[in-house]
């Protein structure tokens, strides 16, 4: 067990945040590793069909944006009653992808993410999720390998599913980072989120995050399979995808409540 107080270093630093803090006491802390964002414009009108009522398309040069977003998780962390953290068994360190886009409440006009899957190599991580989040994780066979140079070989084939779901790639970041990216700039608003919006019981829910900005570096992939759009009625568009890589980031979550 680990105490609180020495975990909370980055909950000082919010002079990015577009809102404050939320209310309450964090529920879970990651840290998120060798993140590649891969993004893509989709058309406003083939994006919003795909979203729950209450929530809006989130748009950037006119177009919605979906994200295939493979990185590996450890140093997770859950909140304990007496004011310590406890690591599950089989939740430490697992790989996660996540397939997701960008959206406003129409109930406070939030900007957040919205997820329409999260797959993980987690049995017990995939259950708590669901459980506690209400979000769509799915448990897959899942491996990623880090080459001498960097390269990050990434597998992920979805589990207990009756179609092929998979995702094949090789990718890296290039050199320096580049500092925090500027509000207003595609980069900022693909990756600077400080929540999840879904919908949960019939009300749009919010998830609160927290962490310092992204540490992005430009960065190159190549994408040999990716069956996540299709497999959630997302037609890719024929053009190379905007590519984001992050070494590492600690991460801070909140339970859900009512968006209000």
């Amino acid at each position: 067990m680990e105490s609180i107080s020495s975990m909370t270093n980055s909950l000082g630093v919010v002079s990015h945040r577009p809102y404050p803090l939320p209310a309450g006491r964090w529920r879970m802390k990651q840290r998120w590793n060798d993140l590649l964002f891969a993004h893509w414009p989709i058309p406003v009108g083939e994006m919003a069909r795909l979203l729950p009522a209450g929530l809006d398309v989130d748009t950037f040069d006119g177009y919605a944006w979906v994200g295939v977003v493979p990185f590996w998780m450890d140093q997770v962390r859950t909140r304990a009653v007496d004011e310590r953290c406890v690591t599950f068994p089989g939740t430490a360190t697992f790989c996660e992808l996540n397939l997701r886009t960008y959206v406003r409440s129409q109930i406070t006009d939030r900007h957040g993410v919205y997820f329409f899957s999260l797959d993980a190599a987690s049995w017990l991580a995939v259950i708590g999720a669901r459980t506690v989040f209400h979000l769509p994780y799915f448990l897959a066979s899942m491996d990623q390998q880090i080459d001498a140079d960097g390269t990050v070989e990434y597998n992920s084939r979805r589990l207990l599913t009756g179609r092929s779901v998979r995702f094949k790639a090789r990718y890296r970041g290039l050199g320096q980072v580049a500092g925090p990216s500027r509000p207003g700039t595609l980069e900022h608003f693909l990756t600077e989120r400080y929540c999840l919006l879904t919908r949960h019981a019939g009300q749009v829910q919010v998830g609160h995050i927290h962490h310092l900005p992204w540490p992005l570096q430009a960065a190159e992939a190549e994408i040999s399979i990716n069956e996540l759009p299709a497999a959630h009625g997302i037609a890719l568009p024929d053009r190379p995808p905007v590519l984001h890589f992050a070494r590492k980031l600690d991460v801070y979550l909140w339970s859900l409540r009512e968006d209000q």
